[in-house]
């Protein structure tokens, strides 16, 4: 397996071993573009890898804050009650960059800048910018890529 995702158009792709596109799903990436330094908010570009998967079990929606759920499944209640949080929301597949200089290491790690594939809520209008830097998805199809992807898995984002 492999994921491409393509700032440009909001995408993220995935295809099998031999390359064949298995599912296309929209996404919304970093609101400041793209970029590799850390407190840019920008979503990094290149080679990584799937570091960590987080969440496989938990509900539909469930919250996290800093990988581990909170308690809390998101409802638009809870986001009114709450509407400046940045909602990682039902599964995280956690990136870590694999081009040193660019992606990883110092200023530029990805890993260490936490950045995410995670689920959002419903109401997020994705195939626009609007993340602070991680990839946003749909929650269902979070899921099913989730299920699909194992640790490891190479993951290019272009711009």
């Amino acid at each position: 397996m492999k994921i491409v995702i393509h700032i440009p158009c909001q995408l993220l792709e995935l295809s099998d071993d031999t390359g064949t596109l298995l599912r296309r799903y929209p996404v919304s990436t970093g609101a400041s573009g793209a970029g590799e330094e850390s407190g840019s908010f920008c979503t990094p570009r290149g080679r990584h890898v799937i570091r960590a998967k987080v969440g496989a079990g938990q509900p539909e929606n469930t919250v996290f804050v800093r990988r581990r759920p909170t308690g809390e499944i998101y409802s638009p209640e809870l986001g009114a009650a709450y509407p400046g949080r940045d909602w990682i929301l039902t599964r995280i597949l956690w990136l870590s960059g694999c081009e040193s200089g660019y992606n990883r290491s110092g200023t530029c790690d990805t890993m260490r800048r936490y950045v995410y594939i995670h689920g959002t809520p419903d109401e997020t209008e994705l195939g626009k910018p609007g993340s602070h830097g991680c990839v946003r998805m749909r929650n269902r199809d979070l899921i099913e890529l989730f299920e699909q992807v194992p640790v490891g898995t190479p993951v290019n984002i272009l711009a």
